[in-house]
């Protein structure tokens, strides 16, 4: 074998591994969102309602987050994700091991698991066979429905109301299915921008409205007790499609609804 024949297969090598580390990058952001969520919620099982309920009153099963459906339990993911926790409790100066941090880690990961569970969940999934032909042709709104994310830029909470109404065109979906569709997005690591585009968007297309309109008011945490420490300052964002966007005065009803009368943050 020429003495060059190695060199070569290690530049190759190296070629192979600079290339998958680009593909890597360029994988489009729900997949990547999917692949680093991933280790988080692996193991996550659910349990029935009743087993849920029965273990609660017997005192079998601690008070958990639960979202309608099951408990979170431990998992591989998990496992790993307390310890990074219970190692940045000591980088910090902590004692990881005195009473009242002793249970902080996995309580964290946990309640990481539960707060980015919309990585999980699909638009369809959540929507289901709620969908039905329906000739209404007017606008429908429902509005000051709350929500909660986490900014992605500090992973600290943000916090609000959503607005949303759609022009059906031919078909409707059932009212309690767009605070759920709220809830895919907003329990992942998040901007308020992206979160209003991608709520206008999802409605856009299982509905094929004849027009979307999502308004998103929030408080940002990152802005409230870091940095800036403003405590009244509120970030109203907007996203507007088909006539919400191409009628003026369909745009103006709008926001005059989403704006307008009671029960909005203050």
């Amino acid at each position: 074998m020429r003495q060059g024949t190695p060199l070569c297969g290690e530049r190759c090598l190296g070629a192979q591994l600079e290339l998958t580390a680009a593909a890597s990058r360029r994988r489009p952001r729900s997949e990547r969102d999917v692949t680093r969520n991933d280790k988080l919620n692996r193991g996550r099982k659910t349990k029935p309602r009743a087993e849920i309920d029965d273990a609660r009153k017997d005192g079998r099963l601690a008070a958990l987050p639960d979202d309608g459906e099951g408990e979170i339990e431990l998992g591989e993911g998990m496992a790993e994700y307390a310890a990074m926790v219970q190692h940045q409790l000591a980088l910090l100066g902590e004692d990881p091991e005195r009473e009242g941090l002793k249970k902080t880690p996995m309580r964290v990961a946990k309640a990481m698991a539960w707060l980015t569970r919309g990585y999980q969940q699909r638009v369809e999934d959540v929507v289901g066979d709620a969908l039905f032909a329906e000739e209404h042709r007017n606008m429908i709104m429902v509005r000051d429905i709350e929500l909660y994310s986490m900014c992605e830029h500090h992973m600290l909470p943000f916090f609000g109301k959503a607005h949303i109404a759609y022009i059906p065109n031919g078909r409707i979906v059932g009212l309690s299915k767009l605070p759920r569709l709220v809830e895919v997005f907003a329990r992942r690591l998040q901007v308020q921008e992206r979160l209003t585009e991608q709520i206008a968007s999802a409605i856009e297309r299982v509905l094929r409205p004849a027009g979307v309109g999502v308004v998103i008011e929030a408080y940002h945490l990152c802005m409230m007790m870091r940095g800036v420490e403003k405590q009244n300052s509120k970030t109203i964002t907007s996203a507007l499609r088909g006539g919400f966007r191409d009628d003026s005065k369909t745009r103006e009803e709008f926001l005059y609804l989403a704006h307008g009368g009671s029960g909005l943050l203050r």
